[in-house]
């Protein structure tokens, strides 16, 4: 009677753990597979009162390959209409060695909106064809901007939209990238890593958009990200919103792709919609 008490009880405990294993597979699965869109509200005294700025942002896609060819997403960012859209690093992954996969959307987010930028992460850097990779990137009508800058305007607002180089590695030149801008306009800083916020003149920047860190991949309730690139245990910027100075807000998308491990857990896969509203 004891014994079969006993193997009762263990095959409800093994039970269980199977139950709970196969959901946490299944949720794992469905975060890493089925982004999401991120709105995110901002103001502005920059942006003259009633009007509005968008920007989509894709960060460390690092050549994610779903089986639809990319179509729900483009037709998510299709329906938004962003007035910008932007690639804040590792578009490719540092072993992409056919650029096929990113080329393809790079081409059909130009043809959503002409007005794409990017800048490079650490993986494009890391990949020995990253020179290709780039020549290509501007061939289908991307934008590149490592530590540059350009003015886009409409009838309502201009803005300075201004991009630098990896920070993770060393090749950020802020100074390079702002040097000359109209400091009246609103000024957006594209940059693959938020230890771009360390540089002091980032107070040249009213929003810095930042990926790099995946959000930690892996998210604990309440502690948030366990782990981030260059950071380490529980990094003080992971994920979302911080207000960095006076004038200065920091926003890190959490990213498309993952890294060495492809797990996300309290962290779905996405892209950001960040409206801009004049104040």
């Amino acid at each position: 009677m004891f014994f079969e008490t006993m193997f009762t009880w263990m095959f409800k405990i093994a039970l269980i753990i199977l139950i709970c294993s196969g959901l946490l597979v299944a949720n794992i699965y469905f975060e890493v597979n089925f982004p999401k869109v991120n709105r995110v509200n901002l103001d502005s005294g920059k942006i003259p009162p009633g009007s509005k700025l968008s920007i989509l942002q894709i960060t460390d896609f690092h050549n994610w390959h779903p089986t639809d060819r990319h179509q729900k997403l483009l037709r998510d960012i299709r329906q938004l209409k962003p007035d910008l859209i932007v690639i804040t690093g590792d578009l490719v992954d540092r072993k992409t060695v056919n650029f096929d996969n990113v080329f393809y959307l790079a081409r059909e987010l130009v043809k959503i909106n002409p007005h794409t930028y990017f800048v490079c992460g650490n993986h494009e850097w890391a990949n020995r064809k990253s020179q290709v990779f780039l020549s290509g990137l501007k061939n289908c009508g991307v934008i590149v901007l490592n530590n540059g800058h350009e003015v886009w305007s409409n009838t309502q607002l201009a803005i300075n939209i201004c991009g630098v180089d990896d920070p993770s590695t060393g090749r950020a030149n802020l100074d390079k990238a702002t040097k000359g801008i109209n400091t009246e306009f609103l000024t957006v800083l594209l940059a693959h890593a938020p230890a771009i916020v360390k540089k002091p003149s980032i107070t040249q920047a009213d929003l810095v958009l930042c990926g790099h860190t995946h959000g930690g991949q892996i998210r604990l309730p309440f502690a948030g990200a366990v782990i981030a690139p260059g950071q380490g245990l529980f990094p003080a910027y992971d994920k979302g919103i911080y207000q960095i100075g006076p004038h200065t807000t920091l926003y890190i998308d959490s990213g498309l792709g993952t890294g060495v491990m492809p797990v996300r857990f309290l962290n779905r896969s996405q892209v950001s919609f960040i409206t801009i509203t004049g104040k």
